[in-house]
């Protein structure tokens, strides 16, 4: 979600109205009421520096959880809410990036239905199962398919503590031959009822969980995965999306946040002089807490496509 300033300001005060909107004794009343809960320097420009700054640690305290050895891998997965929903597992366990082949067979498609899923994952898009794959494999992850087969095992035996991507097949005809004679393992969850399997999104959702079970028993969320640098990086995306992107366009790196996470003022110099004007400093993002938690990119690879987060 991509907001103005104006708009942004609409978006703070809605969410502070409450303070205005109180029934009962005059504005003077109204006016203690909002100084009790945001303090009596409670200014717009206070309440915003504010905002942003328990955002900021909210990224953080997110970013130190990222698994960058977990991942999952959509097979042409077709339908746009299933995507989504998976991507939305994904960043619940911590996942930094997914892959997917052809998801709704057109990236266009994907990209305008998946805008709640675009901002707290990267999905790389692949032209092929073998593309995919490759991908992977370079990373030094196991493969484990989510496919019936005879030599198949419940999903909880398996080991997801080391670098793993779980291949998920589409809604009809599920995990291809390839793919699942590609794979380390194949995995299943036991079904006892008349129905043989479950929506691919609530099979990722089982198995996910799974692997972040094992992960937390094991320490892996108690010290960050990602470097400094790389929480940096993406701390400033997804506060500052325009900004960012901007600065990636003009070919430069993106800056370290101020401690209340904030843009330093070098950039603001620096974006003021760049095509387009500045963008203001006090013009985040909304608060993750009240959105879709979920992001994307799409693309690395030879015909791969890579959409940077907007």
């Amino acid at each position: 979600m991509v907001t103005s300033p104006s708009s942004w300001r609409v978006y703070q005060f809605r969410h502070l109205g409450a303070a205005f909107a109180l029934e009962g004794p005059g504005p003077r009343e109204r006016t203690e009421v909002y100084h009790a809960q945001w303090g009596r320097q409670g200014s717009p420009g206070d309440t915003m520096r504010s905002m942003t700054l328990r955002r900021y640690r909210r990224i953080q305290e997110v970013l130190r959880c990222r698994q960058p050895d977990l991942t999952l891998l959509a097979e042409d997965v077709h339908k746009p809410h299933n995507l989504s929903a998976m991507l939305r597992t994904a960043d619940a366990v911590g996942v930094d990036r997914v892959h997917a082949t052809h998801p709704t067979g057109d990236v266009p498609t994907f990209s305008a239905t998946s805008a709640s899923a675009e901002r707290w994952v990267e999905l790389i898009v692949h032209p092929s199962l073998d593309a995919a794959l490759a991908a992977v494999r370079a990373e030094g992850m196991r493969v484990y398919a989510a496919h019936f087969a005879p030599d198949a095992v419940d999903f909880r035996e398996v080991d997801y503590t080391v670098p793993t991507c779980v291949l998920f097949g589409n809604e009809r005809d599920g995990v291809s031959p390839a793919a699942a004679a590609a794979a380390d393992a194949r995995i299943v969850i036991p079904m006892l009822g008349m129905v043989p399997s479950l929506n691919v999104s609530v099979a990722t959702a089982l198995v996910m969980f799974e692997a972040q079970r094992q992960r937390r028993v094991a320490g892996a969320y108690d010290a960050p995965r990602l470097t400094a640098a790389e929480r940096d990086d993406r701390a400033v995306t997804w506060l500052y999306p325009r900004q960012a992107a901007r600065l990636r366009s003009a070919g430069l790196p993106l800056p370290a946040l101020t401690p209340e996470g904030e843009l330093p003022a070098h950039t603001l110099a620096l974006l003021s002089r760049l095509p387009g004007g500045s963008l203001a400093a006090d013009d985040p993002e909304p608060d993750p807490a009240d959105e879709p938690a979920v992001a994307t990119t799409v693309g690395d690879g030879p015909s791969s496509e890579r959409h940077p987060p907007s």
